[in-house]
């Protein structure tokens, strides 16, 4: 063995998610009814020309395309929870290629990558940070202290949360000992949920000879979501390993078989079992045994996952988007086209605004593809919390994503709550911007946040041509004349406008002069509201209102609830515009474990210790993690 004994460790830190008062979405899924999970990820890029001997992990940095198109198949193909390409990205198994430096790069490209492929496919898929063994409980005779492997974990769990995984699962684990390192480790540095999954032999047991049940309750108290079995043998073993299980613990079980043992043709080797098999154990998983995650692992490819997506079909959770509206098309005569009429009422936000009411909004990115449906679920659930409206960003960072408008739309009509969307000039000559807006006015898209937009060259695409006819200043000239029923030459456009226009003030700007120039002539150009970067104290919000006042019109303070202490740093010193004070920043840091818990009370002390001073709140999740931003609205919606 590795480590001398079989004690059990301390994990004083495995309950720390169960303490909180905030639920992490994945243990409510987890208890709505199975979720099925991917299948192989080597499997397919040995499929794809990748030779065995290369490092698999990394490829999430050199070659990522390869990567996210199979983590996209798999979703393509059912997978609610996809695992990353970070099995082997500990420090030990990368010394072997070379790149035990690279930790960090292998795990947060890894999760990048991951989460780009689920942006782009546009479902509500759960990214799992993937962690295999070190390999050296194989090594007999290596002499290796449990606190360099507990070191080892918790480099490869801080890239992993860097990159922003919803869970840990550790797989193909064939030591008690370590997984239980491994467990701590993750323990020690963040509460994210943890699935604990081991490795048999043909003959029942571990290679350290542990049974099933021997398993069942040393994995019960480390504080995980989930336990089971991974790898193994084909589904039979593993149905038979899970048997034994089932009765020792009251945790929820996964199970990902290999397609079968492997057979060696030439210079390639195959798996025998077929999807239909799988989909006939994924029944039997679940029917008799009650298993909650069911996937695959080495030889199961995305046939496999759609034959086990088809089998579950009827046991998993239904979530049926709401039917889309029907649309009537109503000609107007060319009389009522000649006559201006009256503009409509003024929007939600502005009555509530104009009633005092302190707002809650919440700044939701469209996605990279053309599915909605995670931002659509998403804006449900925020509405489901009292958020008053919602914010839809246009192609931030000049990265290309669905259009801000669209989704707009989709929100509006399939969730029933107001939207505003940030308008750029940056990708609209004069007549494509007014043509934009009276077709927004149209589908009763009314807020609009005008911006001049992040130059071209920072996204994917630096070669393309800003156009900035005008500006954010021109912008809200444009908007006011349309709300006067003229387009900016002068022409009747009919029935006025009646668009409630926001405008950007960054307190943080580097030229606080040249910001606070531009504010003043956006107020004086009409805008409605005043929207703010992101503040994390309220002496910062004072310096504000002192530097830029007299503002005569509501103020909405923007919140960007910071999830770790590296999340902070990285806000503070990389992102422009956002500066946190050094003495939160060092909470984050003490916090240690309980970052998370301690970012989001700080967001909450910070929304009661300003109240007094603005108007309302607008909400930045982080890495999509809206149930993050739920909970700070909590005690604010009202």
């Amino acid at each position: 063995m590795l480590w001398d004994g079989r004690g059990r460790l301390s994990h004083a830190a495995a309950h720390v998610w169960y303490d909180s008062a905030m639920e992490h979405p994945f243990l409510e899924r987890l208890r709505a009814g199975p979720i099925l999970a991917d299948g192989a990820m080597g499997t397919m890029l040995y499929a794809r020309g990748i030779d065995y001997r290369r490092c698999f992990e990394e490829l999430n940095y050199t070659q990522p395309d390869l990567v996210q198109g199979i983590h996209r198949d798999y979703i393509a193909a059912g997978a609610e929870l996809i695992e990353t390409n970070t099995f082997g990205a500990n420090r030990f198994r990368l010394a072997a290629h070379g790149l035990e430096e690279r930790v960090r790069d292998c795990n947060y490209y890894g999760v990048k990558v991951a989460r780009e492929a689920r942006e782009v496919a546009g479902e509500p898929v759960f990214v799992a940070g993937s962690i295999g063994p070190t390999g050296l409980a194989m090594q007999p005779g290596r002499l290796v202290q449990p606190a360099e492997v507990l070191t080892a974990y918790r480099e490869q769990v801080e890239g992993l949360l860097e990159g922003g995984a919803d869970l840990l699962v550790f797989e193909t684990f064939t030591d008690l000992a370590e997984l239980r390192l491994a467990a701590v480790a993750a323990r020690e540095a963040c509460d994210l949920p943890l699935i604990l999954q081991m490795t048999f032999t043909e003959d029942g047991t571990t290679l350290a000879g542990d049974t099933p049940e021997v398993i069942a309750r040393a994995l019960s108290d480390l504080g995980a979501a989930a336990m089971g079995v991974n790898c193994s043998m084909g589904p039979q073993g593993v149905f038979e390993a899970l048997s034994f299980m089932r009765p020792l613990t009251g945790l929820a079980l996964s199970a990902l078989p290999n397609a079968g043992f492997p057979v060696r043709a030439g210079d390639r080797y195959f798996y025998l079992a077929s999807p239909a098999y799988f989909a006939e154990y994924a029944r039997r998983f679940v029917s008799e045994l009650g298993i909650a995650i069911v996937g695959g692992c080495c030889g199961t490819t995305p046939e496999h996952t759609a034959a086990m997506a088809e089998a579950l079909r009827t046991l998993r959770p239904a979530t049926p988007l709401p039917a889309a509206p029907t649309v009537v098309v109503v000609r107007a005569t060319e009389e009522e086209l000649a006559t201006p009429t009256a503009s409509p009422e003024p929007t939600t936000l502005a009555q509530k605004l104009a009633a005092g009411k302190f707002v809650v909004s919440v700044e939701l990115d469209p996605p990279k593809g053309s599915n909605p449906n995670k931002i659509i679920k998403g804006a449900a659930m925020l509405k489901e919390q009292g958020v008053d409206c919602i914010n839809i960003g246009d192609s931030p960072m000049a990265r290309v994503r669905m259009s801000a408008l669209a989704l707009a739309y989709l929100v509006k009509e399939q969730v029933g709550i107001e939207t505003i969307i940030h308008f750029t000039t940056r990708d609209r000559n004069l007549m494509a911007i007014q043509a934009d807006l009276l077709g927004a006015h149209a589908m009763g898209i009314r807020n609009i946040i005008a911006l001049t937009g992040d130059p071209p060259r920072l996204g994917d695409y630096p070669n393309a041509t800003g156009i900035w006819d005008v500006d954010s200043i021109g912008l809200v000239h444009i908007l006011k004349q349309l709300n006067q029923g003229k387009d900016w030459a002068g022409n009747s456009i009919g029935r006025a406008t009646r668009f409630f226009v926001a405008v950007a003030a960054n307190p943080n700007a580097l030229d606080v002069g040249k910001e606070k120039e531009r504010f003043r002539r956006k107020l004086e150009a009409g805008g409605d509201v005043v929207m703010t970067q992101p503040l994390y104290d309220r002496a910062s919000v004072e310096q504000f209102l002192e530097d830029f006042g007299p503002i005569s019109v509501p103020v909405i303070l923007g919140v960007l609830p910071v999830q770790s202490f590296r999340h902070a740093e990285f806000l503070h010193n990389e992102v422009p515009g956002i500066e946190i004070p050094a003495y939160l920043r060092e909470r984050m840091r003490l916090a240690g474990e309980n970052s998370l818990a301690e970012g989001i009370a700080q967001a909450r002390d910070f929304l009661s210790d300003v109240r007094d001073l603005v108007q309302g709140i607008y909400l930045m999740p982080s890495f999509g993690r809206y149930e993050v931003v739920a909970e700070v609205a909590k005690g604010v919606v009202m």
